[in-house]
């Protein structure tokens, strides 16, 4: 059973950093494609991020420069780095799994591509 565990949001100042980590547990697949989402009330569910098992990443032009993702193969864990946190960066954030076998992996890709959710970290960035 494949489980993924979100933690390290909080709420920040603007300028502000944190780092979002993913616990990855169950998850036997040979490949991967992985994606932060986050979510704001009433609006859709958008990739922000995403790592596939060649290390390649794709971002979101809101967050370029300012998040980065990574997997440490090691621990099972995903990242997301954010730094100069701005207030339209408030959300729920979510990490996403899928092997990606059949779907073209990065930023973009819909929501429900993904197999595998965790419940979400909530991020609030304050002026």
């Amino acid at each position: 059973q494949v489980q993924l565990v979100e933690s390290g949001g909080g709420s920040v100042q603007v300028g502000e950093s944190l780092r979002l980590s993913c616990a990855i547990s169950g998850y036997t697949y040979n490949s991967f494609c992985m994606t932060w989402f986050r979510e704001v009330p009433g609006e859709t569910r958008e990739g922000v991020a995403t790592i596939d098992s060649g290390g390649s990443t794709t971002y979101d032009d809101s967050v370029k420069s300012r998040f980065t993702i990574t997997y440490d193969n090691a621990k099972n864990t995903l990242f997301l780095q954010m730094n100069s946190l701005k207030p339209d960066d408030t959300a729920m954030y979510y990490c996403a799994a899928d092997p990606g076998d059949d779907m073209y992996c990065y930023s973009g890709a819909d929501r429900d591509e993904y197999k595998y959710w965790g419940q979400g970290t909530q991020v609030t960035v304050s002026s």
